[in-house]
């Protein structure tokens, strides 16, 4: 499919900041690709882009004082199966690639270690993707999605023990459900269509069968209707926009609509 995607950041930042965004969808993925897209600041500040993790996607610094304003207008393709998990075998710790190994391991908000023996307890019947398929199903039926409950200072524990969250909390426990579990799991930003109310998502992609297979814990949007934008180990790598100084907010859209 074919997708219209629209990102708009207002934000008012007092004094001079440098500016990190990331909010350009990825391009040339194999299952997406960028036809157009184009990302403008109202500050006229120069724009400098660098690859982001691991190559996929870019970040890009800029800078700002008073007014700023990030467009970002992009068509990008996508043709992408809806991925069938249940039944992929998961891969040897010998076997995995030295760059996937990072994502077996705790981070800032997904502290795996903390859920090896729930894990063990509630999962350990299955292997690889029949085990990422039951924790999804858990997560399906124990987790409340609750706008506004959580900050940016809730990490997995806190998910796990309130037992609500947005995309982003949902991402980061079955990050951490899986890294205990010992899969591989990285966290996602994407653009998603069919998503209500439209804004970033957050998604994750687990290591089996010798690649990535995306999986949307939140079970929000549909598999094939994503665009991603970067990957990283949790919110801190794939956040859309990190001023470094302060800002307020005071408007935020993003409108992701199917062509054909």
């Amino acid at each position: 499919m074919r997708l219209s995607v629209h990102a708009m950041l207002d934000y008012t930042i007092a004094g001079d900041a440098d500016v990190l965004l990331q909010i350009e969808a990825a391009p040339g993925l194999g299952d997406q690709n960028v036809v157009e897209g184009r990302m403008t600041v109202s500050t006229g500040a120069e724009l400098h882009p660098f690859p982001a993790e691991e190559g996929l996607g870019r970040r890009t610094w800029t800078q700002g004082s008073g007014p700023f304003r990030a467009d970002y207008r992009a068509t990008v393709t996508v043709e992408r199966a809806v991925p069938v998990i249940a039944g992929l075998p998961a891969m040897p710790y010998h076997k995995l690639p030295q760059l996937v190994v990072t994502y077996l391991w705790p981070s800032r908000y997904c502290q795996s270690d903390r859920f090896e023996s729930f894990v063990h307890k509630h999962f350990g019947q299955h292997q690889g993707g029949d085990k990422i398929a039951a924790m999804l199903e858990w997560m399906g039926g124990k987790l409340d999605y609750v706008s506004g409950c959580s900050d940016a200072n809730t990490t997995a524990v806190d998910t796990f023990t309130t037992r609500e969250g947005i995309c982003r909390d949902y991402a980061h426990l079955m990050i951490a459900f899986a890294r205990a579990a010992g899969i591989p799991a990285r966290m996602v930003s994407a653009y998603a269509w069919q998503l209500d109310p439209q804004d970033f998502h957050a998604v994750v992609e687990v290591w089996l069968d010798d690649a990535w297979h995306l999986v949307d814990p939140s079970a929000l949007a549909p598999i094939d209707g994503l665009a991603r934008i970067v990957v990283g180990r949790d919110a801190t790598d794939i956040a859309f926009m990190t001023i470094f100084g302060a800002a307020t907010l005071n408007r935020q859209t993003v409108e992701v609509s199917r062509i054909d």
